[in-house]
């Protein structure tokens, strides 16, 4: 089975994007750590928006 790749996520509200690959290490989110294995009260670290406002987006 293929290894899936890599996405991310910007935050709806200000533009901040969240890497899979690079995490967040900033807020304990270890590089490499997938979408649906960041905790649900994980907050933007810009602007303080829930998960639930970041959408995903494209690599192009």
């Amino acid at each position: 089975m293929a290894e899936q790749p890599w996405r991310r996520y910007k935050c709806m509200n200000c533009g901040t994007y969240y890497s899979e690959e690079a995490g967040a290490p900033e807020d304990g989110i270890a590089p490499g750590t997938r979408w649906e294995d960041v905790p649900d009260d994980w907050i933007c670290p810009e602007c303080g928006s829930d998960k639930r406002d970041f959408d995903m987006v494209d690599w192009e």
